[in-house]
């Protein structure tokens, strides 16, 4: 079962107010932002954690993490309750991401987790691609362990897991299941287990079985899917397809965390 496609392409979108963006990227609904209060990453023991509390607001940066755009921003912003979180915007079919490099973990393995709220999934065109989360490393394999489709014999925008560049080629398995949920917070983990090429993913804390692929279950050609040997991991947008609709994106991040095992959603 193949999903696919890759390009590029531009748009326009007002920019939002602090007032505004507090409204717009807070509440607890699906597992709000800041879901652990200040100083996440303070307490917490992992390969990677961010939460942006010790962040200036304003353009992303960070001695931590590196910053991968084009026709695209990164801002840390207020979203109420004294937190800050991620705003992540791009125009047409651009891209913005934060990056984590010279990631190594234990075995080639481990758990991440994201609080993410997406204002709008795109409705043209056809089989329209977006990534939200995306491996890479020594291997051909580009690995996304969250993305989706614009799937138009459904009418619907569905999430799922893909790769692309090696030999299985350029798949998205989205599954009706798991349809991207605009306007909403929801607190995303998922799963690299190295033992079988296996990704698994969650969803506010329940398991999501159709969206899990392996070595040789997944949606691309008939070969095996193998990891490579990961050396980061992208969080942020990307949309493939030229001239879409909507033409602008903008999603929230909050609570990134990488680590050897799993970190939940509490």
């Amino acid at each position: 079962m193949r999903r696919l496609l890759s390009a590029a392409g531009l748009a326009l979108l007002l920019p939002l107010t602090a007032t505004s963006v507090a409204s717009a990227s807070g509440g607890h609904d699906g597992g709000g932002p800041g879901g652990h209060g200040p100083g996440t990453c303070a307490k917490k023991a992992a390969l990677f954690c961010e939460d942006f509390q010790s962040l200036p607001v304003g353009g992303a940066a960070s001695l931590k993490w590196g910053v991968d755009t084009k026709h695209g921003t990164l801002t840390v912003e207020p979203a109420g309750g004294g937190q800050k979180v991620l705003h992540v915007h791009t125009e047409g079919n651009g891209r913005a991401f934060l990056r984590v490099d010279d990631f190594a973990p234990p075995g080639n393995g481990f758990y991440g987790r994201v609080r993410l709220r997406v204002k709008a999934f795109p409705t043209a065109p056809d089989w329209a691609h977006y990534t939200l989360i995306e491996t890479t490393g020594a291997g051909p394999e580009i690995v996304r362990p969250l993305g989706g489709q614009y799937v138009p014999t459904l009418r619907k925008q569905l999430w799922g897991v893909g790769a692309d560049g090696g030999p299985t080629g350029d798949w998205t398995n989205w599954r009706e299941s798991a349809p991207s949920r605009a306007g909403v917070w929801q607190c995303v983990e998922w799963r690299m287990d190295p033992s079988d090429n296996k990704i698994s993913v969650w969803f506010d804390g329940v398991p999501q079985p159709d969206l899990t692929v392996s070595t040789r279950s997944h949606g691309g050609n008939d070969v095996d899917f193998v990891f490579p040997r990961f050396d980061t991991v992208k969080l942020g947008w990307q949309l493939y397809q030229p001239n879409p609709t909507p033409s602008a994106y903008d999603l929230w991040m909050d609570d990134i965390t990488l680590s050897t095992g799993r970190v939940g959603c509490a």
